[in-house]
């Protein structure tokens, strides 16, 4: 890529990246451009899709959670890695607004330019919930689609400006749901922090 080309492209990232975390994945391309100060169509040459922007936005972020999945696997008990893992994957989704939406239906849609970033990011919550029911502290009657499912719900729930200030609690809850042994640091420390409001 040229250099040229690269500082457009590196721009055009950081733009989208504020852009999308005040408006959320539906913001608007064009101001997108606007605000990089590049034209729609050279927004276009780098992503031609707003699925081709966002899954270069989320790429990273995805790729993380994997890594990070690979860290608690080998560092925490498998109920506090299953649920640490569950956090830090809510929060990457509620990073951009709106973009759970996007994910639900990529996960399905192989042709989608999110459908790899989704179906890695699902595979690793998958392994860690695996872990925790061999362990005997995971439910048995759920799997990797299901917890799939519920970082969508947990996500959408903190994009709700009325339910906001309850996910955590809302968190707590389902976290001990998951759990035969809902005894996991995690979801202690949230307990704690509940009774103290």
């Amino acid at each position: 890529m040229r250099a040229d080309a690269r500082k457009n492209y590196d721009q055009l990232l950081a733009v989208a990246s504020a852009v999308v975390t005040e408006e959320g994945a539906d913001a608007s391309l064009r101001d997108i451009a606007r605000r990089a100060g590049v034209g729609l169509a050279t927004l276009y040459r780098h992503f031609p899709t707003r699925e081709a922007l966002l899954e270069t936005l989320l790429r990273t972020s995805f790729d993380e959670l994997t890594t990070r999945a690979d860290e608690l696997e080998t560092s925490n008990s498998p109920e506090d890695a299953l649920v640490s893992w569950l956090r830090d994957c809510v929060a990457c989704a509620h990073e951009y607004r709106g973009v759970v939406t996007l994910m639900m239906a990529a996960i399905e849609d192989a042709e989608s330019a999110l459908h790899t970033s989704c179906v890695t990011m699902r595979a690793a919550g998958t392994r860690l919930l695996a872990r925790a029911q061999a362990a005997g502290t995971a439910r048995t009657d759920i799997d990797g689609t299901d917890l799939f499912a519920l970082v969508g719900a947990l996500a959408w729930l903190n994009d709700q400006p009325s339910l906001a200030p309850r996910a955590d609690h809302l968190f707590g809850i389902i976290s001990s749901t998951i759990l035969t042994n809902p005894a996991s640091g995690d979801v202690r420390e949230e307990g704690r922090s509940r009774s103290r409001d």
